[in-house]
């Protein structure tokens, strides 16, 4: 697996008072929110791929987000965004597949029909997922947790391995994990309720993945994540 036994330092976050970088000057950048989930898979898989020395992390400020963005780098004004070849990607999916096909480093998407075939099934449905996982926050926590997390328990029995696709980390579990992450450490803070109970495929899988530096690296602080979290969906002040 792509790892490196030394951190990355990362750049400072530019906001509404920092100048913009040289823009299309041949320099591959991934534009990002550090605390933002869908930035996380993009930032994951650069690290996996080792890409840290080519794809250059530019963090932006979304609260107070500099003009420039959205006029020199981004006209849709979204973010994760990946500059290169003088082109903008931001579509999610569309990020990390061409992350993954178009840089040198391990292969996230198996050669195998099969699992190709369930990758997007699971991308697919990652939306889905998503929505019954944090509607947990507010419906019935028990109800929507157990439907989201049951569904990934299944997934995981699908192929012999920790992973979604088996034995090796795919282009899938990076775009499940942030998502994941949060609503694990949410829950238990929020609600005790522990989103490995009953399930060991998740157990393992959440076990294996935190082995790798290049998922540990971008993991958010709780201490951020939890206030916020408690301030957005449940009022606290």
């Amino acid at each position: 697996m792509a790892t490196s036994n030394v951190k990355e330092v990362l750049p400072p976050t530019l906001d509404s008072t920092s100048e913009p970088p040289a823009v299309f000057d041949g320099t591959t950048r991934l534009y990002l929110n550090y605390q933002c989930p869908v930035a996380q898979r993009a930032w994951i898989t650069r690290n996996y791929k080792g890409l840290q020395d080519k794809i250059k992390l530019v963090p932006v400020d979304w609260a107070n987000r500099p003009i420039w963005y959205k006029e020199k780098v981004c006209p849709e004004n979204k973010q994760p965004c990946l500059e290169d070849d003088n082109k903008i990607i931001v579509d999610s999916i569309d990020m990390l597949k061409y992350i993954d096909a178009h840089f040198e480093g391990p292969a996230l998407l198996p050669e195998e029909a099969a699992k190709r075939e369930f990758a997007e099934e699971l991308l697919a449905y990652a939306n889905t997922f998503i929505d019954t996982a944090y509607a947990s926050f507010k419906g019935d926590t028990a109800k929507q947790a157990d439907a989201a997390f049951g569904y990934l328990e299944s997934a995981l029995e699908k192929f012999e391995g920790p992973f979604l696709l088996g034995q090796l980390i795919s282009l899938v579990d990076i775009f499940y994990i942030p998502f994941v992450e949060r609503v694990d450490v949410f829950l238990k803070e929020a609600f005790k309720y522990d989103i490995t109970s009953g399930r060991p495929k998740v157990a393992a899988w959440l076990q294996e993945l935190n082995k790798i530096d290049a998922y540990l690296d971008t993991k958010v602080d709780p201490d951020f994540l939890v206030p916020f979290y408690k301030k957005r969906y449940l009022g606290d002040k």
